[in-house]
């Protein structure tokens, strides 16, 4: 553990490569923060919303989700709505959200399951969807698949997406089509024993690391072909979110979270919810921008290239 953040839950951790830093979302904490591993600098923004998810813009803002918006965000202030997803669904909300090499914001929404008071709300539906939202402003649907709880958007190619369904157990493949949206539903990796999938981050090698949540205290790194060739054994029960970060992209950077966790377990466990590194002897890929259109070809030899 390299940072104690104390996250109720922690998600959507990117590497920001202009400023050597981390940045990530507490959902029910209702901040965004940031942290500097080489010299352990941390800021902190509180919120008076939920931030599910971040994304660094190329002109150096952020785009965030914030329940029912997308939202711009100038590291100041509140994020500044652009646009709210599903008016016509006030019970969804928006969930993970990831930068695609393509520039644009690929986003999931779930049916709401927190309550006014952060408590957690029971009866989940599948009424989740998947949206490609595009600096112009256009927000795509890109699916007619429904899920449960939206997790997870890995680019193992510029036009093949890997997404998945917390509730399911389940990682999917999409075939993304010219115009962006998506082919039919392909099984990719399924009914993993321990706990259940959340975030993920792609490797230099084409591997998928994937943060177990819900007690699954674990990450697993998947193969082109689906299968897990990586356990990865955690100190923390459930994990939520991985980077690739540092200046080479050596280390692998974890958030987690202590949702639901009584204080009992607290007291015995204090590094739920916090920050990790691990050295794992692979490295990432470099960080994809709100608004610019980076290849994996062009994004490899910048990797090899330093």
């Amino acid at each position: 553990m390299i940072f104690q953040a104390a996250d109720t839950v922690g998600e959507s951790i990117v590497w920001d490569d202009r400023r050597d830093r981390l940045v990530w979302v507490d959902i029910i904490g209702r901040r965004i923060q940031a942290f500097t591993p080489q010299t352990r600098h941390h800021q902190l923004w509180r919120l008076s919303g939920r931030p599910t998810s971040i994304g660094l813009g190329a002109d150096g803002s952020a785009i965030v989700g914030m329940e029912r918006h997308i939202c711009r965000w100038d590291w100041i202030g509140e994020p500044a709505p652009l646009l709210e997803v599903e008016p016509l669904l006030p019970s969804n909300r928006l969930n993970e959200g990831v930068v695609g090499p393509d520039g644009a914001f690929w986003v999931g929404t779930m049916q709401n399951n927190i309550a006014a008071d952060d408590s957690a709300l029971d009866g989940l539906a599948a009424t989740g969807r998947l949206y490609r939202y595009t600096a112009d402003g256009r927000l795509q649907q890109v699916s007619d698949d429904t899920f449960g709880i939206t997790n997870t958007f890995v680019f193992p190619s510029r036009n093949r997406l890997v997404t998945a369904d917390t509730t399911k157990n389940a990682l999917y493949g999409y075939e993304i089509g010219a115009d962006g949206t998506l082919g039919p539903q392909q099984p990719f990796q399924q009914r993993f024993a321990r706990g259940a999938p959340d975030g993920s981050c792609l490797d230099a090698e084409g591997g998928i690391w994937t943060a177990r949540v819900a007690g699954g205290a674990c990450l697993t790194r998947t193969l082109p072909d689906g299968s897990i060739d990586r356990i990865v054994e955690l100190p923390c029960s459930w994990p939520t979110s991985c980077c690739f970060g540092g200046r080479e992209l050596s280390t692998l950077y974890v958030t987690s979270a202590r949702f639901t966790m009584t204080a009992e377990h607290l007291l015995a466990r204090p590094q739920e919810g916090g920050l990790f590194a691990l050295e794992l002897g692979v490295k990432g890929m470099p960080v994809a921008r709100f608004g610019a259109n980076v290849t994996h070809q062009s994004r490899r030899r910048r990797l090899s290239t330093g």
